[in-house]
């Protein structure tokens, strides 16, 4: 996708209407995602399905490898999940509104590196569930996406959230708490790697004095 710089609507640019624009559509495709994880644990919590022991991570064993994909998509119980939720859109509305198919690309390696960060270093006795691999994932991603492109909003929400939630962000570190450090650590990983892998690159027309951005 390429847009003219000279036309002010630059949807990556803070400050323009069309970046305004675009943060409203994450924000409100974030919104959507919550109600659909409240749903998964509403339908595992009524039916019985004990879908945290059958699709969370359970390290070093081939029959835990899928919760890889499917773990984060679980919780441990409703507050579990309220925990998640607020971080989840906030860090995910910015992430998003920077376009869609980095964010996916994005995600998917977060969540890649996170599980099998998980599955490789975690306890062979636990079962790992929950989104917060990848809460820390979009946190280290807006980090160093703000180191890589320059762009000191990224900063700014790193800011806003360490203010909210600087005490979770510990949660990187070993502990004796029933938590998953691994996972934080493995996500914040991924997320600095896919802003260097999915990073925007300016390139400029040859055929034209106009300047252009490029995305993957």
């Amino acid at each position: 996708m390429t847009f003219d710089s000279r036309s002010g609507g630059d949807p990556y640019l803070f400050g323009t209407d069309a970046f305004y624009a675009s943060l409203g559509r994450a924000f409100v495709a974030m919104c959507a995602v919550v109600p659909v994880l409240f749903a998964i644990e509403g339908i595992d919590y009524w039916l019985g399905m004990g879908l945290d022991a059958t699709a969370g991570i359970i390290p070093h064993r081939i029959d835990g490898l899928d919760g890889v994909f499917f773990s984060p998509f679980l919780h441990h119980g409703f507050n579990h999940l309220y925990s998640n939720s607020v971080p989840l859109i906030l860090l995910g509305t910015f992430v998003l509104a920077a376009g869609s198919r980095r964010f996916l690309y994005s995600t998917l390696v977060i969540i890649l590196v996170s599980g099998l960060g998980v599955w490789f270093t975690g306890s062979a006795n636990s079962v790992v569930v929950g989104a917060s691999g990848v809460i820390f994932g979009y946190l280290g991603l807006l980090i160093m996406r703000g180191i890589v492109e320059r762009s000191w909003w990224n900063f700014a929400v790193v800011l806003l959230v360490g203010l909210l939630y600087g005490g979770q962000l510990f949660g990187v570190l070993p502990t004796d708490e029933p938590i998953s450090w691994q996972g934080h650590l493995f996500g914040l990983i991924g997320g600095l790697v896919a802003a260097i892998l999915f990073r925007r690159r300016p390139q400029r027309d040859p055929y034209s004095a106009e300047s252009t951005l490029s995305f993957p």
